[in-house]
Parts: structure tokens; sequence; C-alpha cells
């Protein structure tokens, strides 16, 4: 199994984290920073940079925007969560759009998620 961080994202991360997308910002300031379990945002996984990551509920959440429902974009989101899933994450994807009209619904299901995964320990 390959590391787990990867200590060259850690200055890409912390810059996402400084500039994130109108989307995240709603869902971090409106629901995960406050949330009753412990979420981050831009955490660095491997290769990656998971959007929100909760270590409790072994839960990353991802934000899809236009460019993951090109072909590449499918393509590399598919590799992506087959890396994260041979850690034992689960990998919830919402899009940009649900999170601008839907956003009631989509709080609802984070957290049902969340809490299935921890209670299943």
């Amino acid at each position: 199994m390959r590391k787990m961080h990867n200590k060259k994202l850690v200055f890409i991360a912390k810059t996402l984290r400084r500039n994130m997308t109108k989307e995240e910002k709603k869902l971090w300031y409106n629901f995960l920073s406050c949330h009753s379990v412990r979420y981050m945002r831009q955490r660095v996984i491997g290769n990656y940079i998971a959007d929100f990551y909760c270590a409790k509920a072994k839960l990353v959440i991802e934000l899809d925007g236009s460019g993951h429902y090109t072909k590449k974009g499918k393509i590399k989101d598919e590799i992506r969560t087959t890396f994260l899933e041979e850690y034992g994450l689960a990998v919830i994807r919402i899009p940009n759009t649900e999170i601008n009209e839907n956003f009631y619904n989509v709080c609802e299901y984070i957290n049902r998620i969340t809490l299935q995964r921890i209670s299943c320990k």
C-alpha cells in the first residue's frame, strides 16, 4: 500500500484552503465547520487533496464542478476514488449545483452518511 501523506502537496492544500470555491465555502462555513464530528478541508491523502475529510467516519466529500463531467474528468475521478477506497475511505461526490440549489438536503445526506459510518465501527 502506498503512503497516505504526500508532503509535496501541503503548500497546495494550504493555498486551496485560502481560495475555496463559493460552494466549498458555503458547505464549510454553514455546515461542516460546526458539525458534531470533526471535518478537515483540503486534506492531503496520498497524491490527492480531498475537498473535505472526516477521519472518524473515514469519509471523503468531493464537490464536483463542470470539469468533473468531461470524459477526462470522469476517468480521473474514478482513479482517485479507487485510490481512496484502498485506504478504507468512502467517497461521496456532490455536484456544485446541489450545493447551490438543494443545500439543506445535501447537509442531511452528509450527516446521515457520517453518522452511519461512525456507528458501523
